[in-house]
């Protein structure tokens, strides 16, 4: 439902939901604000495994709760993600996205193991498997609550928690509503339909929540048509809990490539130059579960689990546009025992984990292009087929000690060790798959022969938390990360590269902090360095090499504040440099303190929210990204964008609910992401003025 007139006075609106907070933005003695607003003790559960009041966390983390899940209503994670400082999850095509915490866009075949995605504290994928795309396999639409860990992780989390983890936290069996149900309505033949329900019987406590989506695409030749599942089941045994908990994806999309040309986003935005290219992946995992309270503070975690993914898409963006199909599956178990006393908590576990793999690569036809390299580098027939295993272990500690009344020292340490053993399907080498040569030296793709490799590494951290008062800490982190080499990365080569010598990416980070309260307002402030070194990329005779470092320096913020029982207003921003630490003189030329390509300085996000007593809320909110670099010599910039939206519900009579969400309220042409390759602009463009209704049962 797009708007007639493109040219829709937004300014009028903003004006309309604005006016009203002006006038009461004196707060008086008979319109406190709520407790809730006010509450600093926030409980998290990522850092620990457990509840923990973040209050005494001595780390930058992150929550957005189901109420604000439910308020946002997104369409794609990007929408959610931008409500957490120093975090920008790019909005790609359909439901494809990139991850950026603390951190440039990160692009390449294995950068997405800069980054852990959990979902109810479990690894939605293997360690040295990641999907770049992962959070499209993850039902966060209908999430209890989504946390964000920014910077590395402690001890309980390893490979791949280097930047940053999100876990998605799934519904419980007895939160509130016991019954939901919507449908959601847009332009381009779009729709949503939800449904979540939970209850008891007998001792057993149960939960199902779905989402079915179809969206026709704004893009031409694009669309969607995605559905997730969450089942939760609890039960005791044993003298403990027992939790099952199923997750599934189903994603069937056609693709709208890049627009090339200089800021072609402004001119053709609904133009897709590949109307072939399609992704279809899905994604199941089943874990249960078990935890016991022992005697005298102790408790006991063991959580087996199973995971599948399987996937097929077009690679559109590579001349001759070849299919890859890759499978996964997996089996792990985590187990954790830890201590809660007076004065001490501590935790100790062990994580197992088996997986086998699959991938290949197969090239139809010639290349559709008037230049004879590409053409004899990149020929028909299969490119790539191999099987991957791999044996992960880990053991770790996590401790903290009160010392005194105000102050809390905590420490953890992480031993990992991960093994992968290849076995490639094809003639080793860089040869067609009938066994000729291609000309110019050789083919592009590379198959190094069978071999195996490990990996093993060790992580420390150490913080403090000192409070200032009863309403404010002071924290301050020293902490390791690290991600082992992903599997495409070491046997994924090119250019007759037969053998990738990598090392683990090593992260060192130093951040402190201060969060609280003053009067009425909530805060946090955090300001962090860290050093990369043994960065992964593709040096310029096409070798994959971990010789590069990266140096990565920022300031966050995150205000919440109740103006009245009515109104309240929230902020979050970041302000960043992420910049080379080595020079490179071959191929695209990288200069020491030159800042990455895709890493604005500036990230945020602004919101106005009015509930008033009478069923009804309405939230203006405003998203900002900021200028970037889109070639690492510094030479190309996208000047940044600010899209607002704007957010209505209205309680119609007892359980029924109206929703109105106006996506990009100014209508202004913007890019999600914006980058240049091959000698060319290419850009995602950013939807136009969008209106999406939807009706909804809640009781």
């Amino acid at each position: 439902m797009r708007f007639p007139n493109r040219r829709c006075p937004a300014a009028m609106l903003t004006a309309l939901c604005i006016m009203p907070a002006l006038t009461q933005a004196q707060v008086t003695s008979e319109e406190k604000p709520t407790d809730e607003a006010l509450e600093l003790e926030r409980i998290i559960t990522s850092t620990s495994r457990a509840e923990r009041a973040l209050a005494r966390e001595p780390a930058s983390v992150s929550r957005v709760d189901g109420v604000e899940i439910e308020r946002v209503a997104h369409t794609h994670v990007s929408e959610l993600m931008y409500r957490v400082p120093g975090t920008w999850v790019t909005r790609n095509s359909g439901q494809e996205h990139l991850t950026a915490i603390r951190s440039p866009v990160l692009t390449g075949p294995g950068a997405c193991g800069a980054f852990q995605f959990l979902e109810d504290g479990i690894p939605i994928r293997a360690a040295g498997f990641c999907n770049v795309n992962a959070l499209f396999e993850v039902n966060t639409e209908q999430a209890g609550a989504v946390e964000v860990i920014r910077g590395p992780a402690n001890a309980l989390y390893g490979s791949n928690a280097l930047h940053g983890t999100i876990n998605v936290i799934s519904r419980r069996p007895l939160d509130p509503p016991a019954r939901q149900a919507s449908l959601e309505a847009g332009p381009d033949r779009y729709w949503r339909g939800q449904v979540s329900g939970g209850g008891s019987q007998g001792n057993t406590d149960w939960r199902a929540s779905a989402t079915l989506t179809e969206d026709g695409g704004w893009r031409d030749d694009s669309g969607v048509s995605q559905q997730k599942l969450n089942t939760r089941i609890q039960h005791p045994l044993a003298g403990g809990e027992l939790s099952w908990l199923f997750a599934g994806s189903w994603l069937d999309q056609d693709t709208a490539g890049f627009l090339e040309g200089f800021e072609a986003y402004r001119q053709r935005p609904t133009d897709n130059d590949n109307p072939e290219a399609f992704r279809k992946a899905e994604a199941q995992r089943l874990a249960a579960r078990w935890d016991r309270g022992l005697a005298s503070g102790w408790e006991l975690e063991i959580t087996p689990y199973l995971r599948r993914t399987d996937m097929d898409f077009l690679q559109h963006f590579l001349p001759g546009q070849p299919l890859e199909q890759n499978s996964q599956e997996s089996l792990g178990l985590m187990n954790r025992l830890s201590y809660q006393g007076d004065r001490w908590w501590t935790q100790a576990g062990m994580d197992l984990e088996y997986t086998r793999s699959a991938l290949s690569q197969y090239q139809d036809g010639e290349v559709d292009a008037d230049n004879d390299f590409l053409r004899e580098t990149r020929p028909p027939g299969a490119h790539y087929d191999y099987r991957v295993s791999a044996q992960h272990a880990a053991a770790y500690t996590q401790a903290s000690r009160q010392l005194g009344e105000r102050s809390t020292l905590e420490a953890g340490a992480r031993l990992e060790y991960l093994n992968y053993d290849y076995r490639n399907r094809l003639e080793p080498g860089n040869r067609r798959d009938d066994g000729s040569e291609c000309g110019f030296g050789g083919c592009l793709y590379t198959r190094p022969d069978d071999r195996s490799d490990s990996f093993t590494t060790t992580t420390l951290n150490l913080g403090l938390t000192r409070e200032l008062g009863q309403d404010q800490a002071l924290f301050t982190r020293l902490a390791q990360g690290y991600r082992a080499p992903q599997a495409t990365e070491l046997y994924r080569l090119q250019s007759g590269q037969t053998v990738a010598d990598l090392d683990s990416e090593e992260l060192d980070s130093v951040e402190a902090g201060l969060r609280g309260r003053l009067g009425i307002l909530r805060y946090e402030l955090a300001a962090y360095y860290m050093e990369k070194d043994n960065f992964i990329f593709r040096d310029s005779d096409g070798f994959n090499v971990s010789d590069g470092a990266t140096r990565h320096r920022g300031i966050e913020l995150d205000l919440r504040l109740p103006l009245s029982t009515e109104w309240s207003v929230a902020l979050n921003a970041s302000r960043a440099r992420h910049t080379w630490a080595f020079d490179r003189t071959d191929g695209e030329p990288i200069e020491r303190g030159d800042e990455i390509s895709s890493a604005p300085r500036g990230l945020g996000s602004a919101r106005l929210l009015w509930q008033p007593h009478n069923g009804r809320q309405i939230e203006l909110a405003a998203n900002y990204v900021g200028s970037h670099y889109l070639d690492n010599a510094n030479e190309r910039r996208y000047h940044g964008h600010t899209v607002f939206s704007l957010k209505a519900s209205q309680a119609l009579r007892e359980d029924w609910w109206l929703h109105a969400r106006v996506q990009n309220l100014s209508d202004r042409p913007h890019a999600e992401r914006a980058d240049f390759a091959f000698d060319e602009y290419r850009y995602f463009p950013g939807r136009d003025r969008s209106l999406f209704l939807a009706l909804e049962y809640r009781r």
